[in-house]
């Protein structure tokens, strides 16, 4: 958020700057023009006719570039997330609601919250955060900590557990 709001200050800055820049231009021309040729200082200049359009123009590639591209790319990366969601995933819903999924529906998803293991149905855009615990547990593994929270936080399948045990026994 705070970079949305550092991105809006500067596109008002350039936007007044612009505007500043251009007005000073206009009227620097219309007093040349009105010191060298007093018949034509009624009509408007072709040159302030296209600095206008062209100022526009670049405040819009400016708009598009600053606030439409990038919010087009959070909510298309929003849409893959919700998307590809996977039994076992710990998400964070809009309302701050915090669960495991347990199942994924065409258009819905049931979360398995807090201690009493309560299930709720949620709606597949309700869920704005996938902090998948095995995803957490590799993060802090590769930045060498390894903590009992993280651990405790983790989500393990017993099958996984017991391929793993396997394994060993074999070795």
């Amino acid at each position: 958020m705070k970079i949305n709001k550092l991105i809006a200050s500067v596109t008002a800055a350039v936007s007044t700057a612009a505007m500043a820049g251009y007005t000073a231009m206009t009227a620097f021309a219309e007093e040349a023009e009105k010191t060298t040729n007093a018949a034509n200082a009624q009509q408007p200049s072709a040159g302030s006719l296209l600095t206008m359009p062209l100022m526009l123009l670049v405040m819009f590639v400016l708009l598009y570039f600053v606030a439409i591209r990038p919010q087009k790319k959070r909510d298309r990366e929003l849409k893959e997330m919700q998307q590809s969601l996977q039994v076992g995933d710990e998400v964070v819903t809009g309302g701050g609601i915090v669960g495991i999924v347990v199942s994924v529906g065409e258009d819905t998803v049931v979360i398995e919250t807090g201690g009493a293991k309560h299930k709720l149905r949620i709606k597949n855009w309700a869920i704005t955060e996938n902090v998948s615990a095995a995803e957490r547990l590799k993060e802090a593994k590769a930045a060498g900590k390894t903590s009992s929270t993280v651990e405790a936080a983790a989500v393990v399948d017993d099958d996984d557990k017991k391929s793993k045990k396997k394994k060993n026994d074999e070795e």
